[in-house]
């Protein structure tokens, strides 16, 4: 799980709070993600962290889940931003398994179980060069992800007017170009760890298009029928305590 952020836009929330530990209907948002990641199976939860690293630590002790084995992968310089906090937890696995990787702030009625079982069924058809599923939905956002037949090949941003500002792609397209929200939950192969030698700060969706670029799948897997809210912003955490 990825709780390192210091949550800069929920400022004066932050200042003496991890993001992590933001409440909604009652609970932190750690809560409702561990709990979300037991419910679908897990037995080993990894939570990264940085911000205020000792009320985290603090929480875990107090509220771990029976049968289940929390361990904290500590970024003393960072935050290390998505995928160098991945990178940097990579000696935590110890399984050769599909894995989850979730954003703290994200909550959702996403069904985990679901999106592994999906993963496991696009492993089967992409074969060895298949890397990641990410959970996606078919929503108005100002930055989209782009994916073909192959899988994703870019993303692009857009001002609130659509007009696109900015784009990037690794490759022509295969077949339909189509456009996709990401939801900050992922299903990935415990391969994308001896993939790339990175280390420090960087994100896993700059990491995702550098494998693309050589190769690797990485498929949308549609989530839009459930309910979900990034916990971001002021405006967001009034919509989710009002809504969740």
């Amino acid at each position: 799980m990825l709780a390192a952020g210091a949550g800069t836009r929920l400022r004066p929330l932050t200042d003496r709070l991890p993001k992590a530990l933001i409440e909604v209907a009652g609970r932190p948002l750690l809560a409702h993600v561990l709990d979300r990641l037991v419910e679908a199976g897990a037995t080993r939860i990894i939570v990264n962290c940085h911000y205020h690293e000792h009320q985290i630590r603090s929480f875990l002790g107090s509220y771990a889940p029976g049968g289940v084995d929390i361990v904290v992968s500590p970024e003393p310089d960072g935050p290390y931003d998505t995928g160098g906090g991945l990178f940097r937890a990579a000696r935590l696995f110890q399984e050769k398994a599909p894995f989850l990787l979730h954003n703290v702030d994200v909550l959702s009625k996403i069904p985990l179980d679901g999106l592994l079982a999906a993963h496991r069924a696009e492993r089967n058809s992409a074969g060895d060069r298949f890397i990641a599923s990410l959970a996606v939905q078919a929503r108005d956002a100002n930055r989209q992800l782009l994916f073909d037949a192959e899988g994703l090949l870019g993303w692009e941003n857009r001002g609130n007017d659509g007009a696109v500002l900015e784009t990037r792609r690794v490759r022509e397209p295969i077949g339909e170009l189509t456009r996709w929200s990401f939801t900050g939950i992922h299903a990935l192969e415990p391969d994308v760890f001896h993939l790339h030698d990175r280390s420090g700060s960087f994100s896993i969706i700059t990491l995702y298009l550098e494998l693309a670029a050589q190769g690797s799948v990485i498929r949308p897997i549609d989530m839009s029928g459930f309910p979900w809210i990034d916990v971001g912003t002021h405006e967001r955490l009034v919509q989710a305590r009002e809504t969740w």
